[in-house]
């Protein structure tokens, strides 16, 4: 594997189509929106989701290519996974005594697990392998313009039971309701740290891995709930130097969005925006439009 000599930082732009992008458990689902600005939101968590749910597919079941948080996976049993490679034995909540022994466990579970050598975790649960800071990190993804989610009415027409069916016509519909947002694009921004990369040992590999997982992750997890949605655009900033050549902010200002229509009305599609990157960026980093 070869190691990361690069500070980089990414802009992401997704849309969405009659679905909901991130519905937010504690408001019924709808999709999340900022109370101040109305504009939509999805969080890291969603993003990265769909990234390791992207990988698994892709690699599956490869060696070192294991997803850490997976649903309904327990934890303590992946944590002893390490244990057991290293003919260690775990004392509860503890690492290993040996200072050494406690960094293997660490780093045979960033060895094998894709998602803990990107994202990193905290393993500190009762079969403890440690904590790790990883070097890819992604911010909430935010809609370009305020977004108008509409609540629309839905029914079932089959029944449960037989008692149920017994009803007359008409009767026995099951009413629902979900939310779409007829259309939204959506900007993320997202670093990824070499030092760091090099504690857990996240490679040039898993780089060009976790990019075409940004680029692929929505063609893998359509469904009728979050409608239509794509990657639209990943444009990187590449530093020549592992700390970088400029901060990250001024880089994201170079990325800007306007609307290519004047006519005021609603947009509808991606080809309502216009991208733009600036030409002038600073000294020691590039720019590569990757999608």
């Amino acid at each position: 594997m070869t190691a990361l000599n690069n500070r980089y930082e990414f802009v992401l732009f997704f849309d969405v189509e009659n679905g909901n992008p991130n519905g937010d458990p504690d408001a019924g689902n709808m999709p999340r929106i900022d109370p101040e600005t109305g504009h939509g939101m999805v969080t890291d968590v969603c993003l990265k989701r769909k990234v390791r749910n992207y990988v698994e597919l892709a690699k599956d079941g490869e060696e070192g290519f294991h997803i850490y948080v997976q649903e309904k996976a327990v934890l303590n049993q992946r944590n002893e996974m390490a244990y057991k490679a290293l003919d260690l034995k775990p004392e509860k909540k503890k690492l290993p005594k040996k200072e050494e022994d406690a960094r293997k466990v660490t780093q045979w579970m960033c060895g094998n697990f894709f998602d803990i050598r990107s994202f990193g975790a905290v393993m500190t649960t009762e079969v403890n392998c440690g904590q790790v800071r990883g070097p890819v990190q992604m911010a909430f993804a935010k809609s370009e313009e305020p977004i108008v989610p509409h609540e629309v009415s839905i029914t079932r027409m089959a029944v449960t039971t037989e008692k149920e069916s017994e009803k007359q016509a008409g009767d026995n519909r099951t009413m629902g309701r979900k939310y779409v947002v007829p259309y939204a694009l959506y900007r993320a921004e997202g670093y990824i740290s070499a030092p760091l990369a090099a504690k857990t040992g996240f490679s040039e590999e898993d780089l060009e891995l976790f990019w075409e997982s940004l680029t692929q992750m929505f063609e893998h997890d359509h469904s009728a709930s979050r409608g239509k949605m794509s990657t639209r655009k990943l444009i990187v900033f590449k530093h020549d130097s592992k700390l970088g050549s400029a901060p990250a902010h001024t880089l994201f200002d170079c990325v800007t969005v306007s609307r290519s229509n004047g006519d005021g009305a609603p947009a509808r599609a991606f080809k309502d925006y216009a991208i733009c990157i600036a030409d002038d960026l600073p000294q020691g980093v590039s720019c590569e439009v990757r999608w």
